[in-house]
């Protein structure tokens, strides 16, 4: 069934009682983990092809419209504080641009050449790899964008959440998480939505820990940029060199970060 066009599971919405339209959309929330776990072989394979590219210096891109342009940098730019990398390492590009952050613009996710313009303002090459996320499968930004780097020998991915659409079709590695009807008929960034974002979740994450930016289950190159950081990064050292706070503190303060104390500390 189309993610877009397909009637919703419940009618007249409005007649609904609050507890009601509650316990509906969660009640359709809780498929969306079973439509990404069929998913989970495609999955495998963007993250191996992510990967490879990033352990050889590349970059991610994200391209996407709407919800799904808002949800690429989301996650782009939670990598950085969480795992430590240089800004620019997952880069994430909407269509209509920054402005389409907080408000739609008009007709932008239909032009077909923009994202490869985006992209090439990044100084996009071969060593890169470009995701695209697109709900319905079909937006035009995306797949312009997704058979321009193609077509140039840039990896390419997607995530979607219809099957046999045309952006499936363009990418090197797509991902397919078919959530079906939406409960508000259309409205993507519903069930779509929540996939989409289980599977960047996993894409970063998984890529980052094979890239060892992750020690045990603890995140060891998280910048330290507000207290509860430097707090939580004490903990860390305190759990795993027996030490007290207070020389945990001081082995922080004096390294910058957890896992330059934990080296030096090991030394």
């Amino acid at each position: 069934m189309s993610t877009t066009e397909s009637p919703s599971l419940f009618n007249n919405l409005e007649t609904l009682s609050t507890q009601e339209l509650l316990a509906g959309l969660n009640s359709v929330d809780q498929t969306v983990p079973l439509a990404v776990a069929k998913a989970l072989p495609q999955i495998e394979r963007l993250v191996e092809a992510t990967v490879a590219r990033l352990g050889a210096g590349g970059r991610l891109f994200y391209i996407g419209a709407g919800t799904s342009g808002r949800l690429g940098i989301l996650d782009a730019s939670e990598c950085p504080p969480t795992f430590g990398v240089p800004h620019g390492v997952v880069v994430g590009l909407i269509a209509g641009g920054d402005t389409a952050i907080r408000k739609a613009v008009e007709n932008a996710e239909d032009d077909a050449e923009q994202a490869w313009q985006d992209l090439l303002a990044h100084d996009i090459t071969s060593q890169d790899i470009v995701v695209g996320i697109a709900a319905s499968g079909r937006t035009p930004y995306v797949i312009g964008g997704l058979q321009q780097a193609r077509s140039r020998g840039i990896a390419t991915g997607c995530i979607v959440c219809n099957a046999g659409s045309v952006v499936a079709a363009t990418a090197e590695f797509p991902v397919e998480v078919v959530t079906g009807p939406e409960f508000v008929t259309g409205s993507t960034r519903l069930k779509a939505g929540t996939a989409q974002k289980l599977v960047l979740n996993m894409l970063t994450t998984a890529t980052f820990i094979r890239l060892g930016r992750v020690k045990g289950n603890k995140m060891v190159d998280m910048q330290l940029s507000n207290a509860k950081l430097v707090d939580r990064g004490e903990k860390m050292l305190m759990d795993e060199l027996s030490i007290d706070h207070k020389e945990a503190a001081a082995l922080l303060h004096q390294h910058g970060s957890v896992r330059a104390a934990l080296e030096a500390h090991k030394a």
